[in-house]
């Protein structure tokens, strides 16, 4: 993704929503759903419609700006800027709490494929459990 002066993604037409979207990703260290976004813009004083984060999301996530991440077998999607770290997350079933892990257990995981010129080029994890807060004490 190569950018223009103050940050912003080249190619993309700069726009007061665009640009509080961009803002709302870029001081978030967690994933956020759209709708997280949306509440987030709204805080912040400016009208915009949740429809509108939908779209701008899409447009970002095609062009590289961020990342979609569906979680919760597919119920749910969030997004986070795009800061090109290869991550992973455990999500809470209760509460739906995103925690980051500081490992990729795929590291060191070597699939049996019956194709052995098989070239993997990424792969998705997903970790579901309880929280703290949720667990059973």
């Amino acid at each position: 993704m190569k950018t223009l002066q103050n940050n912003w993604p080249e190619g993309l037409k700069r726009t007061k929503n665009r640009e509080s979207v961009l803002s709302v990703l870029e001081g978030s260290e967690k994933p956020l759903s759209a709708l997280d976004i949306f509440s987030q813009i709204e805080k912040s004083g400016t009208t915009t419609w949740l429809s509108t984060v939908y779209r701008i999301l899409e447009i970002f996530v095609k062009k590289g700006v961020a990342i979609k991440t569906n979680v919760i077998n597919n119920e749910m999607a969030v997004y986070e800027l795009n800061r090109f770290n290869h991550k992973h997350f455990a999500v809470c079933m209760s509460c739906h709490k995103i925690i980051a892990m500081n490992n990729c257990p795929m590291d060191q995981f070597i699939p049996k494929l019956e194709d052995k010129d098989f070239q993997i080029m990424g792969h998705n994890l997903e970790v579901y459990g309880l929280c703290g807060d949720c667990a059973p004490k």
